[in-house]
């Protein structure tokens, strides 16, 4: 049978298709790359980098625990030697010389409400030193070393720009004195004593006698005070056994008062110092510890019992 492929005849005004001729495998050009270089062979610079990404990938955490170590006893190593601080002191002291240079150097210290505390007792504390920088001056540290200071009990450091120090003292209010065996304290209304005085220096102040009488003693002298007759005839008051108070008045006279209801045991005092004359006569000691009976004791020793309508 014949072919029908090659009995077909190609049309009028085509041109037969051109048989292509198998030729040589040819290589394909690479296309051209921009913005990109040819990668070289590896260097040995190239291989340490990969070595080092290598080790420090995350495959290896330990090799990060030890990195992490390393840094914290190296940091410890330069604060433990003092490195960190004398080059953090170092910068402070160059900054402080050039800002006292240009005028902002301590040239004043200013002070208020001293009224027993020395001002070099008060400049000694703040250590501040003439010409010093002004912004390196420590004012909560000075602040904390004027506190130290017998009489003050509060105080406020502030910079008054360009060169001065302001100092503003409160100081304790002597309340009281107590005389002890290692000498006469002065005393605040809190019972807190302040220091070591000479009773001469504060003769206006009320005397506190015994032990752990400057605690309770606000209340008591307040109530003494405002008995006119009684409190200008007090000398001292005197603690009992931590429980009571005893009155010592002029010619040493000793009035015993109760461990409760003292109060109205004032009032009768007043009422016997006032109405009764009870001083003038030669009296020794005055017992108002029962609430009904008075006990007088005369100098000669003898024993006088009244009642409270009969008193004296």
């Amino acid at each position: 049978m014949r072919s029908l492929k090659a009995d077909r005849k190609p049309k009028a005004g085509r041109r037969p298709k051109p048989v292509r001729r198998s030729v040589g495998a040819r290589a394909k050009p690479e296309p051209p790359v921009f913005g990109k270089r040819k990668r070289s062979p590896d260097s040995r610079f190239t291989r340490l980098v990969r070595a080092v990404r290598a080790v420090f990938s995350f495959r290896h955490p330990m090799v990060w625990v030890a990195v992490s170590v390393a840094t914290v006893l190296l940091a410890g190593i330069l604060l433990a030697g003092g490195y960190v601080t004398a080059a953090r002191n170092a910068g402070g002291r160059a900054i402080g010389a050039v800002t006292a240079d240009a005028g902002f150097g301590i040239a004043s210290v200013r002070l208020t409400g001293n009224h027993r505390t020395q001002p070099a007792d008060i400049l000694t504390a703040l250590g501040f030193q003439p010409g010093e920088s002004i912004f390196a001056a420590d004012m909560q540290s000075a602040r904390a070393q004027l506190l130290k200071l017998t009489w003050v009990a509060d105080a406020e450091v502030r910079r008054q720009y360009p060169d001065s120090i302001s100092i503003t003292l409160v100081e304790k209010l002597p309340f009281a004195l107590w005389e002890t065996a290692n000498g006469t304290y002065v005393v605040e209304r809190s019972g807190r004593t302040i220091t070591l005085v000479n009773p001469a220096e504060f003769p206006h102040l009320p005397y506190l006698i015994g032990d752990g009488a400057p605690e309770p003693a606000a209340e008591f002298i307040e109530a003494v005070d405002a008995h006119r007759a009684v409190s200008a005839r007090v000398k001292a008051l005197q603690r009992v056994s931590g429980r009571r108070w005893n009155l010592i008045l002029d010619d040493q006279v000793v009035v015993e008062l109760p461990e409760e209801g003292w109060q109205s045991q004032l009032d009768v005092l007043e009422h016997l110092i006032v109405d009764k004359g009870v001083l003038e006569r030669d009296i020794s000691e005055i017992d108002l510890r029962a609430r009904d009976n008075y006990f007088f004791v005369l100098r000669n020793g003898q024993k006088q019992q009244s009642t409270r309508g009969n008193a004296a």
